[in-house]
């Protein structure tokens, strides 16, 4: 049996980060510290088997996306991980769910960059594929950043979106998609 928890940052305890963080790691082993931040601070999905074994791991933190001359609350997916024995068992179908209820519920839009082997995951829950020029609002002023066309997604919410315009991110150390 599997068991989905939803929680905050702060009442993740120093052994359920650590377990976080491995699978990361495992399954991401150029995971830098920066990306591991970028997942904290907002809401985690955590599945659990019986016997208390973290098996997948997702997190949703807010961020400012600028699109149409509009500041938008953004729900960013972060951190999307199932361990490699536990996939293809509808494990990152439920950690993304839980997710989406989040962003639905708080935010006017969502978010995500997606590793190249997960485009048809997202594409296939609804997620759209940002078509349009992407650009982060650096310390400089906006810079665009065409390395990470099509890698976002976005999850329509309650404010129209153009996938074919502007998206610009806010700052962030990093990867800033």
């Amino acid at each position: 049996m599997v068991t989905l928890v939803i929680t905050h940052t702060s009442a993740l305890d120093d052994a359920t980060r650590e377990a976080a963080r491995a699978l990361l790691v495992e399954a991401f082993p150029d995971l830098t510290e920066e990306d591991w931040e970028h997942g904290l601070g907002g809401m985690h999905a955590l599945l659990r088997e019986s016997g208390g074994a973290l098996i997948g791991h997702a997190s949703v933190v807010q961020r400012q996306l600028v699109h149409g001359g509009r500041a938008l609350r953004t729900g960013y997916v972060e951190n999307v991980v199932v361990r490699a024995d536990r996939r293809g068992r509808g494990h990152g179908a439920a950690l993304m769910a839980a997710l989406e209820e989040v962003v639905r519920g708080g935010y006017q839009a969502g978010a995500l960059c997606s590793a190249d082997d997960a485009v048809g995951f997202y594409a296939a829950r609804g997620w759209r594929l940002w078509e349009g020029p992407l650009a982060a609002l650096t310390p400089r002023g906006p810079e665009p950043t065409p390395d990470d066309e099509g890698e976002v997604f976005v999850l329509p919410g309650s404010v129209p979106l153009d996938l074919g315009g502007q998206l610009v991110c806010d700052w962030r150390a990093g990867d800033v998609w």
